[in-house]
């Protein structure tokens, strides 16, 4: 179970600073625009629910209780929900809001999950 959360954690470290570049190139662009939309924003809070997220779950990687997987669905869910709901022209907030989901069920899963006694 340690390396199953291990792995996403550090995925969405590495994660946090590809979505966050990006997420500066789509509010530059939207500001050159002058556009109304808030894309990059958005994608720059996915960003840092994902870090959040991802250092909640490296520090209690070896607790035993449910309270991290319920803090990182949290998390995850939030962050997917502002990345479908904000993406606008950058479409890739979709694939980061999707990657965020699919991390929110995973721990869905693990927060229902009954412990091996």
């Amino acid at each position: 179970m340690k390396t199953c959360k291990l792995v996403p954690s550090i995925l969405c470290f590495v994660l946090f600073f590809l979505i966050l570049f990006q997420s500066c190139a789509a509010g530059l662009s939207n500001a050159l625009e002058s556009s109304d939309e808030v894309s990059g924003f958005a994608g720059a809070l996915v960003a840092c629910l994902m870090l959040a997220r991802a250092i909640v779950q490296l520090v209690t990687r070896n607790a035993p209780s449910k309270g991290a997987s319920a803090a990182g669905m949290i998390l995850f869910l939030l962050a997917a929900l502002i990345g479908f709901a904000l993406a606008g022209s950058f479409l890739d907030l979709r694939v980061w809001a999707a990657w965020c989901l699919l991390l929110g069920i995973i721990n869905l899963i693990c927060l229902l999950q009954r412990p091996k006694a």
